[in-house]
């Protein structure tokens, strides 16, 4: 049986960062599974980035299901974790079983890749004091406010925590986790 990988997102998780993750993590021969707040249908979003515009807009992207609800995760049943941003992280982070589910990864030194506004929910989950990591360049003073150093780039690696800015960044990013997923949950 296959290493399993926990993706946690919910509604207004970002299209592209909850399913190229998805979808390389499969191509590397993992078994991957979507967690939310409730097994359901989730309702994925698509950011991008138009002229005129001073932020990102957003726009209807896919609908996905989740596999499981965060209550019913036993991280101990999963080699690695994966948190997409969205604006899914702005109300997942105050979630007690998403916490506990990322403190879990975070104490047992287990795999954690997080993108964009993830970043919140590792900020809420756990002491970042000393840590090194990439988010959404705006969310720099939340990184900082955490304990962490902000970087602004792409594949960051601190230990076994792989964190970038955005879906722009998903060849570097996925690059470096699945390089430390190997070294410590290699396919066999």
């Amino acid at each position: 049986m296959a290493p399993k990988v926990l993706i946690i997102t919910g509604d207004a998780g970002e299209s592209l960062e909850v399913m190229y993750p998805y979808q390389r993590l499969l191509e590397e021969g993992y078994d991957v599974e979507i967690a939310a707040l409730s097994k359901k249908k989730l309702q994925f979003v698509v950011h991008d980035f138009v002229d005129g515009f001073d932020t990102y807009t957003e726009k209807l992207g896919y609908t996905w299901p989740a596999d499981l609800a965060f209550k019913d995760v036993d991280p101990n049943d999963y080699v690695a974790l994966v948190i997409p941003g969205g604006r899914a992280p702005e109300y997942l982070r105050n979630d007690k079983d998403v916490q506990r589910i990322v403190s879990h990864f975070f104490t047992q030194d287990d795999p954690i890749a997080h993108l964009c506004h993830g970043a919140l929910i590792m900020a809420s989950s756990t002491s970042l004091k000393g840590r090194s990591m990439a988010a959404y360049p705006a969310l720099e003073p939340d990184v900082i406010a955490a304990g962490a150093t902000f970087i602004d780039g792409g594949g960051v690696v601190d230990g076994t925590m792989v964190s970038a800015r955005a879906w722009p960044d998903h060849p570097s990013w996925m690059r470096e986790f699945i390089k430390v997923l190997k070294q410590k949950a290699p396919i066999e």
